[in-house]
């Protein structure tokens, strides 16, 4: 049976997971030049704006899901985190972005880390 801990426990990472990727979607289509003082220079801002849509609709299925108690989508978490976790790692290392996206790094691992915990205990 599974524990009502863990599956509480995991649908709130994936709402907070959620309510981010919202947040940090939006904010380039609300403000632009607050999201490029924050993160430095942009070439083509159509491109971050597009990023962010796609991250707002990932944070919304995330928050559905969570408020609806439905099953987790847990490859969607893995492999959407994962690629900001790798992207904003590559492009801090090449100079190509700002280190400022370490912290975004840091918020997606630490999703990862938890939902491997989670998932895992839930298993035991």
């Amino acid at each position: 049976m599974v524990n009502s801990g863990h599956k509480k426990a995991l649908s709130n990472v994936f709402l907070f997971q959620g309510a981010y990727f919202i947040i940090t979607g939006i904010w380039p289509l609300l403000g632009m030049d607050s999201f490029i003082a924050a993160t430095g220079p942009k070439q083509d801002t159509w491109l971050v704006e597009m990023i962010g849509l796609l991250s707002a609709s990932v944070g919304l299925t995330f928050i559905v899901t969570s408020l609806r108690r439905q099953k987790p989508p847990l490859v969607l978490g893995y492999s959407v985190a994962l690629s900001f976790l790798l992207m904003d790692l590559i492009y801090v290392i090449k100079g190509v972005i700002g280190r400022v996206y370490l912290l975004d790094a840091s918020i997606q691992f630490a999703f990862i880390a938890l939902v491997t915990f989670l998932v895992i205990k839930r298993k035991q």
